[in-house]
């Protein structure tokens, strides 16, 4: 089991950078394909990406390719998201979610979430 707790959201402006951190704890966090999904206000909540247990493999939803960057840190139990560029219509709750298994976009099939931070762009 893994319990995950999010940071680094906030305000900023179209165009603008920011960087979500993911701490896990429990000692097999090496071992979760772990991702980042978001859930804009009256909308389902969506898949954003994902990154294998040894981070050699990434996985992108079409509306962030070229913009987000997922990385992992198995030493620091943690896992980021770099986001750039960004736009008003990524305005989200982003959630960190931990599964067993290879880097799905399937929502559902992530086992453990954290409780999600704010990120909020102005245009």
């Amino acid at each position: 089991q893994v319990q995950l707790v999010e940071s680094g959201g906030g305000l900023v402006q179209a165009g603008g950078s920011l960087r979500l951190s993911c701490a896990a704890s429990g000692r097999t966090f090496s071992s979760y394909t772990m991702a980042w999904l978001r859930q804009a206000p009256g909308k389902e909540r969506e898949f954003v990406a994902a990154t294998s247990w040894s981070g050699g493999v990434t996985n992108y939803a079409d509306s962030v390719k070229g913009r987000f960057i997922i990385s992992r840190d198995n030493a620091e139990n943690t896992v980021y998201l770099q986001m750039n560029s960004l736009k008003p219509e990524d305005t989200a709750v982003y959630y960190c979610a931990a599964r067993s298994g290879w880097a799905s976009d399937y929502v559902r099939q992530y086992n453990y979430w954290g409780p999600g931070t704010q990120v909020t762009v102005s245009s």
